[in-house]
């Protein structure tokens, strides 16, 4: 008897991207990878002083949490931006939009 594979679910455009939103807003993990973040981190701080410190791991843990936090609520601005300009797609002026509008004590 031949074995019947079940028909692969057919999305419509857009469906999966809404289903990846909601999994990554209901998902506290972090989104951005650990070690490029703390390359980042030891290299932008290597430019500010000259000199290589040692970080903590708990640090750079707590300055990624606060990293991606701050993103998130770029994004969120930025996408209420495109939503008021009638649009879906959200765009870079969006982002600068948002973030002027948030003004310099957030940065």
């Amino acid at each position: 008897t031949p074995v019947v594979a079940a028909a692969k679910r057919r999305y419509r455009p857009g469906d999966k991207a809404l289903l990846e939103i909601r999994r990554f807003q209901k998902s506290t993990d972090l989104l951005m990878r650990k070690l490029p973040f703390a390359r980042l981190v030891r290299e932008i701080q290597m430019n500010f002083s000259g000199h290589q410190f040692r970080w903590q791991s708990s640090a750079l843990l707590a300055l990624q949490e606060a990293a991606e936090a701050h993103l998130v609520r770029i994004f969120e601005d930025a996408t209420l931006c495109s939503i008021h300009a009638k649009r879906v797609t959200l765009m870079v002026k969006d982002i600068q939009l948002a973030r002027r509008i948030r003004g310099r004590e957030h940065e």
